[in-house]
């Protein structure tokens, strides 16, 4: 059986579609228009002029890239922290998601208001730099691991996720004599295998992209990033290599993008399984 639409349903549908095609638009055409400068020459780029499409097309700006040590290094920093920075944060959200979802637990609330309002108010820069320096933080690699081990973000929505399993489960394992971290490791973790990955891919991704933190607590003549070194591509006379910098960029974005892909049917799924619920 047909269901006629309104004139109201009909309006709302064409407006609702313009606006999504403007929205991509807009937010594909910075990404397009950095791959044109990519194969673009990197003098004439300075001109400007360049939207979607390179005006004088070359591949120098790659073949440069690629013999920059500096990047190579950079993107083998990058990759380190990605992978360690995830597996870390992950590692200690789960266990703190665990604690927290668990009804024996005396402080659960309070714990978690705790980590609400870290969600909306923080020590600021400055304080927080102090921190990182006191702790001996700066200039050392684990600056990129220790303080984004704990997100409230991620442990809440890993929280909820544990809330909904069925507490018969966990009791039958006790009955049968499993012990805690065995409950958690063999029947909790492959559980929630989607809200793992879907917190993994955010996770990853946020490390990834992140410019601030290597840049205000580092030495820049180690440890860069790939997200830092970019900017110190020259071009003559000291000038920036702008064909250049954004072959970089590009570079550096496709990782990430393949990585997002691969796993991007998980992120709807484990967040919304494990939605932050008021």
């Amino acid at each position: 059986m047909k269901i006629k639409s309104s004139t109201m349903d009909k309006v709302f549908v064409t407006f609702n579609t313009i606006f999504l095609v403007l929205f991509v638009t807009i937010t594909l055409y910075p990404v397009l228009n950095t791959v044109a400068l990519s194969f673009n020459d990197g003098i004439d780029a300075v001109r400007g002029g360049i939207h979607l499409w390179p005006r004088i097309f070359t591949l120098s700006n790659y073949k440069t890239v690629l013999h920059q040590q500096n990047i190579l290094t950079g993107a083998v920093v990058s990759v380190a922290r990605t992978v360690l920075g995830t597996i870390f944060s992950l590692v200690t959200n789960a266990l703190l998601a665990y604690i927290i979802s668990r009804k024996r637990f005396l402080f659960r609330s309070q714990l978690s208001l705790f980590w609400v309002i870290t969600m909306y108010v923080n020590g600021g820069m400055i304080p927080t730099l102090v921190l990182y320096r006191n702790m001996n933080l700066t200039n050392s690699f684990w600056v990129y691991v220790i303080p984004g081990m704990v997100s409230a973000f991620n442990v809440l929505v890993m929280r909820t996720f544990m809330e909904g399993l069925p507490s018969a489960l966990e009791e039958s394992a006790m009955i049968d004599g499993a012990s805690v971290p065995r409950i958690f490791f063999q029947i909790v973790v492959p559980i929630m295998k989607p809200s793992i990955v879907s917190v993994a891919i955010l996770q990853a991704m946020w490390i990834w992209n992140d410019y601030l933190l290597p840049y205000l607590t580092l030495d820049l003549s180690k440890y860069k990033t790939i997200s830092v070194a970019v900017q110190y591509l020259k071009g003559g006379y000291g000038s920036v290599d702008m064909g250049a910098m954004m072959a970089c960029l590009v570079m550096a974005i496709i990782p990430i993008i393949i990585f997002y892909l691969i796993c991007q049917k998980y992120i709807v799924k484990g967040v919304m399984a494990g939605a932050v619920k008021g």
